[in-house]
């Protein structure tokens, strides 16, 4: 994809699927600091940072930590590399089908009230801390570090995710596709992975087909973990023709295709058949390959 298309792309405005996320109690105890459906619309994004400029070049953007959108409302302290409610930046749209990647820590004891989704891949993977699902069509579980999420919104869902624990706080990443099709049946899956299975190698954690490794999507994606001591290379290669890669910097340092990229920072990457990496201190990577075309 052409520079200019992929600048053209990154214009285009929020798509079906984005809801305002709600602050709620325990399934079992209502909180004292549970908030109306009108203030939430008010605080939700509100505290953001200023919008600071993307680093593009011919084939790949870069996202320094620094440069995302922020909010911190107490209850919920969030840091969005895309556009995501009161958080607008015209480059920062998406990536491809990568529609949301918020870095999210929940206060102990809380959590997002009941809230809809409808056409969108939603996947969750928790970093830290233990966090409590329950949805529309019955599924209440609890999610924790070595787990992925899948919920595929599809026709209609309503779910809502709490801290489990009143004694510390969770942190998970929050990722949105656009799904390759619309009004699908919505499901909900969860997997553990083990973690030696990601050491020095990258370990698939998602995919668009349900017998291969991972949970599964409606999107030609493929999601990949790894966790690399300092010196260590591995080189990844893409699934799929004209698909990009965003690369996530969950801990660590890395140089990927020569961009050197340190804590929480993200690089996408298109027009490419491989990524290059190269662990340059101990670190934790997570690989987005994603469809660069919308529809």
């Amino acid at each position: 994809m052409k520079r200019k298309d992929f600048l053209k792309k990154s214009a285009l405005g929020i798509a079906g699927g984005l809801v305002l996320p709600q602050i709620g109690a325990s399934q079992a105890q209502v909180h004292e600091n549970v908030r109306p459906s009108n203030l939430l619309a008010e605080q939700v994004g509100f505290n953001h940072l200023p919008n600071k400029p993307s680093k593009i070049m011919e084939n790949m953007v870069l996202h320094r930590a620094e440069t995302r959108g922020h909010a911190n409302h107490g209850w919920l302290d969030s840091n969005h590399t895309f556009s995501f409610a009161n958080y607008h930046n015209p480059e920062r749209m998406h990536f491809g089908v990568l529609r949301v990647l918020n870095d999210d820590h929940v206060a102990p004891g809380m959590g997002f009230g009941t809230h809809p989704h409808q056409n969108m891949e939603i996947i969750s993977i928790p970093l830290e801390g233990d966090l409590e699902h329950k949805d529309s069509m019955g599924n209440v579980g609890v999610i924790k570090q070595g787990d992925v999420q899948v919920m595929s919104a599809g026709t209609g869902v309503q779910h809502s995710e709490y801290n489990k624990n009143k004694d510390k706080a969770v942190k998970f990443l929050q990722i949105w596709l656009f799904p390759r099709e619309k009004g699908v049946q919505p499901r909900y899956d969860q997997l553990s992975f083990k973690e030696e299975d990601r050491l020095n190698k990258w370990q698939q954690v998602l995919s668009p087909n349900p017998d291969d490794e991972g949970v599964w999507i409606h999107q030609d994606a493929w999601f990949h973990l790894g966790k690399f001591d300092k010196g260590q290379k591995q080189d990844y290669q893409l699934k799929k023709a004209g698909n990009g890669v965003y690369a996530f910097m969950i801990k660590g340092e890395a140089r990927i295709n020569g961009q050197d990229l340190k804590h929480r920072d993200g690089l996408g990457v298109w027009a490419v058949d491989s990524l290059e990496v190269e662990a340059t201190e101990n670190s934790e990577i997570l690989l987005m390959e994603v469809p660069m075309q919308l529809g």
